[in-house]
Order: structure tokens, then sequence, then C-alpha cells
């Protein structure tokens, strides 16, 4: 892990904006994927510093403003001995907490998430007769697409620039007979809503298509708080299907809704992050603010 001799906390900038955040989170993935490419070279703070092109004082501040803590801090809880000891405590916390319907605040900033599944006959029929709406906005972890309808959120994908055609697709395929319009100003007010601190717990409605399996993993991955992570082994073993390892990591990888499905919290049983469907460098920095800003 990157030596960096500074203090390890700061207190965290909730005046930035949202625009300020995901400005800061193209410093923070660069920093990230250069550090990955000479971890064995234990480079320090000031390396890191040259390498962005900022100065030891300014990358300090750009850490604040994003994470809320130091670069040390954040670095710290990217460690695979940091990752292991936020792995949940086996699988009889998960059992319990799918056994008891555990949800709550927790996620990102006191977001209650809750999961609508699409029915069978709403599936058939391609979402005729419903208005989506979708559009590109800003986050703290890069340029998102947003995707609405009446009954909640049914996508939130995380871009490269402004390269959304993909997704895009992905949502005419999933809605063949929806109508689907563009309103950025809508996507970014539900950014904002998404990515704010908030005194009071807010509700946050997902309407998502998927298998009875799928739907099975992602409402067990809502049962993972913030800054705990999981194998996906025992997200298996919580479902009470232990051998089915495999699928569940088809499932997680199919996820539709980043972040408020918290697929990024699935990680290898040894500390690795294993993949994500929306790159290393991004799960690495969702599952660093998040363990930084729990202390675990």
């Amino acid at each position: 892990m990157p030596t960096m001799d500074t203090a390890n906390t700061l207190n965290i900038d909730v005046a930035a904006t949202l625009d300020e955040r995901a400005e800061a989170y193209v410093t923070i993935a660069a920093a990230l994927d250069w550090l990955r490419s000479h971890a064995d070279a234990q480079p320090s703070l000031r390396d890191l510093s040259d390498y962005v092109g900022l100065s030891e004082f300014h990358l300090q501040k750009v850490f604040a403003r994003w994470a809320g803590v130091s670069p040390k801090r954040f670095l710290q809880h990217l460690a695979r001995d940091r990752a292991r000891a936020a792995l949940v405590a086996g699988d009889d916390m998960l059992s319990a907490s799918l056994a008891a319907g555990l949800s709550g605040p927790g996620r990102l900033h006191d977001l209650v998430v809750t999961l609508d599944a699409v029915t069978p006959g709403e599936m058939k029929s391609g979402g005729d007769g419903l208005t989506l709406s979708w559009g590109l906005a800003p986050t703290p972890f890069g340029l998102a697409m947003l995707a609405e309808s009446p009954r909640g959120l049914v996508k939130l994908a995380f871009l490269e620039k402004d390269e959304h055609a993909g997704s895009l697709t992905e949502l005419h395929h999933d809605w063949p007979a929806a109508n689907i319009e563009r309103d950025d100003v809508r996507a970014a007010s539900t950014a904002t809503r998404l990515f704010t601190h908030y005194a009071k717990p807010e509700p946050v409605h997902l309407f998502v298509r998927g298998t009875q399996f799928q739907l099975k993993v992602w409402n067990a991955l809502l049962k993972v708080p913030e800054g705990r992570l999981t194998t996906y082994g025992e997200l298996a073993a919580s479902l009470g299907q232990p051998t089915a390892a495999r699928a569940v990591g088809s499932a997680v990888g199919a996820n539709p809704i980043a972040l408020l499905i918290p697929c990024h919290r699935v990680i290898r049983a040894d500390g690795g992050l294993g993949g994500y469907r929306w790159g290393e460098t991004r799960k690495q920095a969702v599952i660093g603010m998040e363990l930084a800003q729990h202390a675990i």
C-alpha cells in the first residue's frame, strides 16, 4: 500500500456541489489507476501529487472534497487486510438479515431503498403504455445515465465520458414497447437527490426487471450495510444455495442499478476486489470511500 505521510482524517466538505465532486473524481480515478500500476514501488504522497499535477496540499483538498478523508486514510482502506476486516460476520449475519427483512438507512447518505419487481405480465408487454425518462448527470463517481419510470428508478449506469449509447441500447432492449424520452434536467435533479446529505432518511424506489433468482440476489445485496462487504460464497449461502456462488456472481453482474443495489460490496474471499460491471477503478473508489467513512 502506498506510503502517505500525512494526517489521517479531514472534515468532509459538505458544501461541495455535485459538479465539484464529479470533477474531483476525475483526479481520484487517475490517482487510483496510477497507484495500482505502481504499488510495488510504495509511492509517497509527493509521487502521487507529482503524477496528477497538483501540490500535496491541493491533492489533500481534492480527497477531502470528494471523500471527506485524507489520501492516507482513504488508501489504507483499499488494502486487502482492511477489505477482509469489512467482510460480514459469516453466513449467519446475512441469513438473519434476510429472515428479518432488514433494510433501512445506511445507503449512500441515509437513503432507504425499496425494490419493486416488474411482474411477468409487465415483462411480457415490454413496457407498453409506460413512459421512461432518461438522462445524463454528474455524480461523485463520474458521469452516469439514469432512467426513471413513474414507479421508480429503472437504471443507474456509470459511463466513461459521454459514451451512453450502450446503456441506452440496453434500456430499449429491456423496455422495447415503452415510450422513452430524454430529460437531462430530471436526471440531474435525481442525481442531486441521491448524492446529497440529508437530515433524515430519504426514500428511493427502484423498479427492476429480472429473474426470480436475480431478484433474490439483488434483495440480499440490499441487506449488506454500507461499510461492510460480503463474498459470492457468503451471499449464496445466505440464500440457502451454498453451491450457487457462480450463479450469484452472474446475478450480481447483471445488476441494472449501480450503488443503490450495492453489488460493489461483493468481493473475493481472499480480500481481492473481483470484477465490477462499471470498472475496477470505480469499485475501488466506492469501496474505499465507504470503508474510510465508516472506519472499519
